[in-house]
């Protein structure tokens, strides 16, 4: 049992250290191209200073989904050993 909730610990923490390195990446660079300079028009240089924007609320966004899950995984283990 505690071999396997050390299995689901570290699934969540790869799963979120690959979507922390990526997803803002991916965001900067394709609002950058597509959104604010294609759609909207911008310069060069101001779209790179809103698609930082765009990849730091994803940041935050990522770490407070993390936080969340877990969160609600140590409340849920914990209620789970104290039924034991």
């Amino acid at each position: 049992r505690n071999e396997s909730s050390l299995a689901s610990t570290l699934e969540t923490l790869l799963f979120f250290t690959a979507l922390i390195i990526t997803l803002p990446i991916g965001l900067h660079f394709t609002t950058k191209s597509y959104a604010f300079e294609g759609a909207f028009g911008m310069a060069n240089r101001d779209s790179y200073f809103y698609a930082a924007i765009v990849a730091v609320v994803a940041v935050h966004v990522v770490l407070a989904l993390f936080v969340y899950v877990a969160w609600n995984k140590g409340s849920r283990q914990w209620c789970e050993g104290k039924q034991d």
